[in-house]
């Protein structure tokens, strides 16, 4: 059974993109630690991150970088905290939190957006890259 990541990148799902490339996908989580927190994901269903091979992990890290580096510039934060933790969703996803502070980065205090909101961020976040 497919992942809801695989889900949203089959179109299945919609989500709020903010960046895409032939083998990964970056889009606003919409149950966010903090407004801009972002997941970057493989297309390629794989559970585990250790179980990428070398050149898809390091691909990833690179389009994470990338998508940080334009989070920073459009979310006010001191910087972004990066997290791999993997057990709310059976595939592979990397979180891109900006942080003012360390509770942001805890998975238990959590904001709320309306789409209208989301919209303009995965937009503004798309301009910065």
């Amino acid at each position: 059974m497919s992942s809801i990541f695989t889900k949203i990148v089959n179109g299945e799902i919609p989500a709020y993109k903010v960046a895409e490339d032939d083998n990964f996908l970056a889009f606003l989580d919409v149950n966010p630690n903090a407004k801009g927190h972002t997941l970057c994901i493989p297309k390629k269903e794989t559970d585990k991150i250790f179980d990428m091979d070398e050149e898809n992990y390091l691909g990833l890290m690179k389009f994470s970088r990338k998508v940080a580096i334009a989070l920073e510039k459009t979310v006010p934060c001191k910087r972004v905290g990066v997290a791999v933790v993997g057990l709310e969703v059976p595939h592979v996803h990397v979180h891109l939190i900006p942080l003012n502070n360390m509770d942001e980065m805890r998975f238990v205090q959590k904001v709320t957006m309306e789409k209208e909101e989301f919209e303009a961020l995965a937009k503004s976040i798309q301009a910065n890259l």
